[in-house]
């Protein structure tokens, strides 16, 4: 066998990487052994020790990792964790790659090059073998297959072709999400090959595949996430529409899905074990948390996990993003007091996310949270536009415009946003915010009767948001159902503090009713419906 030359192996702390063989962790006896890491990780990794002590910028790891291919920071940030993963386990000061804000990264562990002789045998041996080690796959890494076409139409060959595209662009666009091309994906395209194969050859976790069928006017789309180490099947669904706009169906299905794949994706991560948990871990574990129905207990421990994983990477974007979102969200669904709401803090910490990363979807999401919590419902409904269209499938950002559009008084924009918020994430348990902004346009529009079955429905998907069992007491007792009213009226406050629900002049001190003229609507309705159902003026 050719040897390698001194320059092309690099030894820095208890690791050794050479061009060729991969990496290497010396064990126990000595010797150097394989270490099982992904092939991009390995490439950034190079690019890294090449000019140790200096910032290499993210788009220069792109362009060299990524050569001719469009992809989002996302990627790079997870084989980053991945890498930090491997080489800082143990590690007591500090990671060896270091995130330098706004600029790139930069490799910080003293290193050398060998001598000139060639390494012992049983060390080039594992050299030669490494590639045959197995390669661990990142998190959130997923590929999706071409989509199935089942119907002898050849015009859903592309619509089926369309899925397959419009899928791997919207996830890739999700973020910590390493998203195979769909070129690359394609080559599997009419071939039968084991999950688990595709998941080995192409270092992925997660394996989306689907069938296209129509029958006349009627189309119906199957997908189903497999996790690619195992060959379980996690979640599965089925979409069915009238086919007469072909290209509307294609982006409301592939939205659908990629919506409901980020959930399922985050809650599977997040339940995985993991022995020494990092900051994407704990990001996850949060998120995992938040998708839970709203409760005092179920923010107390998203926040706890977003707290975790900020204080490991201070600098972390999407902690500290994640982190401030929560507690806006926390002050919009009445989880927290006042006085322990900590707006400021969560306004600090976004602010500072968006000066280093100012297109990151998340942030402009948790900035939207924040400036509601703090009555700025206008503005908020800014960042809420710009999360949305920096991530089209967000139901949360679609549903929180929503409301900021009621707030403002442009009431006949918020049900369309709260109704393609709710299309997206039907099964969502936060989805009974959609439901309760749409019953209460309609409330405020005097349409009671409907305004009920939009509560009912939110009260069915949540029984524990205080502010759905007070709609509700008002709509009931507008309505002249007064036993109903009053029994929503005690779920109220049983869910809030009692003073909470004291008087209508201390509703209205703690929670931001719009503008002028949509305060005088929900006084008209709301307020009026809670003065019938026995809360006082004062």
């Amino acid at each position: 066998m050719q040897g390698l030359a001194p320059s092309d192996i690099f030894l820095f702390e208890d690791f050794r990487v050479d061009r060729r063989g991969g990496l290497f962790q010396r064990g126990n006896t000595g010797a150097f052994v394989p270490v099982a890491i992904g092939s991009r990780a390995l490439d950034i990794l190079g690019v890294l020790i090449e000019r140790p002590g200096e910032v290499v910028s993210k788009e220069e790891i792109i362009a060299a990792v990524w050569p001719e291919t469009v992809v989002e920071d996302s990627n790079l940030t997870v084989q980053i964790s991945a890498l930090r993963r491997v080489l800082d386990r143990g590690r007591g000061n500090g990671s060896c790659i270091q995130t330098v804000a706004g600029r790139g990264y930069r490799f910080v562990a003293a290193m050398t090059h060998p001598s000139a002789e060639a390494p012992p045998a049983s060390t080039w041996a594992s050299s030669a073998t490494s590639i045959r080690q197995p390669v661990v796959a990142p998190r959130l890494s997923i590929v999706v297959l071409p989509f199935t076409n089942l119907s002898d139409d050849r015009e859903q060959h592309y619509f089926a072709d369309g899925i397959t595209e419009d899928l791997t662009t919207d996830l890739s666009r999700l973020a910590n999400m390493l998203v195979i091309s769909h070129n690359t994906a394609f080559t599997y395209k009419n071939r039968s090959v084991d999950t688990r194969k595709i998941g080995s050859e192409l270092g992925v976790r997660y394996v989306v595949e689907g069938s296209v069928r129509r029958a006349g006017s009627r189309v119906r789309v199957n997908a189903q996430l497999i996790d690619a180490e195992t060959d379980a099947h996690l979640w599965a669904e089925r979409y069915d529409s009238d086919i007469s706009e072909l290209f509307a169906l294609q982006d409301d299905v592939t939205g659908r899905i990629a919506a409901s794949l980020d959930a399922e994706l985050v809650t599977a991560e997040a339940g995985r074990q993991i022995e020494r948990p990092d900051t994407l871990d704990y990001i996850l574990r949060g998120r995992a948390a938040m998708r839970n129905p709203p409760s005092r207990e179920n923010y107390a421990e998203a926040i706890a996990f977003f707290e975790r994983a900020l204080a490991l990477d201070p600098r972390s974007v999407e902690a500290q993003s994640a982190l401030a979102f929560a507690l806006g969200a926390r002050v919009l669904d009445q989880m927290v007091d006042p006085a322990a709401a900590n707006v400021p803090y969560a306004e600090m910490l976004v602010d500072g996310a968006l000066r280093v990363s100012p297109r990151n979807a998340l942030a402009h999401l948790a900035k939207g949270a924040v400036l509601r919590a703090l009555s700025r419902a206008e503005e908020a409904s800014f960042e809420y536009e710009i999360a949305s269209v920096l991530q089209r499938n967000c139901a949360t950002a679609l549903s929180q415009l929503g409301w900021c559009k009621l707030l403002t008084g442009s009431l006949e924009d918020a049900i369309p946003l709260h109704e393609r918020a709710l299309c997206l994430s039907p099964r969502d348990p936060t989805s009974s915010g959609h439901c309760l902004g749409i019953g209460a346009v309609h409330l405020l529009q005097s349409r009671t009767d409907e305004a009920i079955l939009w509560f009912e429905r939110a009260r069915n998907t949540n029984p524990t948001l205080p502010h759905t069992r007070s709609y509700l007491a008002a709509a009931y007792a507008l309505e002249g159902d007064a036993q109903a009213a009053s029994a929503e009226l005690d779920a109220a406050r049983k869910l809030r503090r009692q003073e909470f629900h004291s008087s209508i002049a201390r509703r209205k001190s703690l929670v931001y009713f719009g503008v002028p003229a949509v305060v005088a609507q929900f006084d008209d309705t709301f307020f009026a419906g809670l003065r019938k159902a026995g809360v006082p003026e004062e």
